[in-house]
């Protein structure tokens, strides 16, 4: 069996030696969205979720850490549509300035272990070797434990605050996306285009970002767009808790907690942000169910 030269790997993957564009077919994909009212109705909560935090100061009626103690456990009504909590504080407008927090975590989380998850994965999978070893064994010791144990051990560990608990939440994210990320390299470091790129003189920093990520970014968004809900709910659990966002923090599962001792003569003070937990997290998981369909050609119809 003879092997193919640098000039003949060249030559079979065409000038520029360039991975397939995927860009233009993943927003031709991304038209698929408005043919999907479950994806749709997922997008505008999550649309309506983002424009909720940028003009919070304009839809709250009243402070979020304003107390009126001559107002506490007020039932719901014209005045405060959510009623108000044992502090005398409107829960609509902590619901609606919780929506910055749970933003902020969402996309905080999320962007720090897809980064930091895809460029070990994508490395460990490009160079395989001892490093591959190193790093899939240090994932799989992450993947020993219960994530949400884990990120109580963490948080516990840093302190209870809400950079510690964005911080413990993005270490028990991170496998997901080192796994994928290595998948999608082993697969693609054999291709002909990155053969041709690395005949070619391309260092593996360079064929990594021009070939392995345009390549995976489908899947990746896929997987993020999925993990957004968990993150969320995660960060309310351990704000639930106390080990995330501290008093008078407006954050939802916070507040949740904060009207448990109330479940029988006032419910609303934890019905409503619960509530408001499920819709977000269940919105987010038919998106990114939606954009999966989307852009997985094995699904498509």
């Amino acid at each position: 069996m003879t092997t193919a030269t640098g000039t003949e790997l060249r030559e079979r993957a065409g000038p520029g030696a360039r991975a397939p564009g995927r860009w233009r077919a993943v927003g031709r994909e991304l038209g698929r969205v408005w043919r999907n009212p479950v994806m749709l109705f997922g997008l505008a909560v999550m649309l309506l979720l983002v424009l909720t935090a940028i003009f919070a100061p304009l839809l709250a009626p009243d402070d979020p850490k304003t107390i009126h103690l001559g107002q506490r456990l007020r039932p719901p009504s014209a005045e405060h549509l959510f009623g108000t909590d044992d502090f005398g504080r409107d829960i609509l407008s902590r619901i609606i300035w919780g929506s910055r927090v749970s933003l902020q975590i969402g996309l905080i989380v999320v962007g720090i272990a897809g980064s930091v998850g895809f460029l070990l994965g994508a490395a460990s999978g490009y160079f395989r070797g001892a490093f591959d070893g190193v790093v899939m064994r240090l994932i799989d010791v992450i993947l020993a434990f219960p994530p949400l144990i884990l990120a109580m051990a963490i948080a516990s560990y840093l302190g209870p605050d809400l950079n510690n608990a964005m911080i413990a939440i993005a270490v028990v994210h991170i496998p997901k996306y080192t796994r994928l990320a290595r998948s999608e390299a082993l697969a693609l470091r054999e291709t002909l285009f990155v053969l041709a790129a690395r005949a070619n003189g391309a260092s593996a920093a360079r064929i990594i970002l021009r070939h392995v990520v345009p390549n995976s970014f489908a899947s990746i968004l896929v997987v993020a767009t999925l993990d957004f809900g968990l993150v969320i709910l995660t960060a309310a659990s351990l704000g639930f808790l106390g080990l995330g966002a501290q008093p008078p923090t407006p954050e939802w599962g916070l507040m949740v907690a904060d009207g448990r001792k109330y479940l029988l003569d006032s419910p609303w003070v934890a019905t409503f942000p619960g509530l408001t937990i499920v819709i977000v997290v269940i919105a987010a998981n038919l998106f990114g169910d939606g954009l999966r369909d989307a852009l997985d050609p094995r699904l498509r119809t």
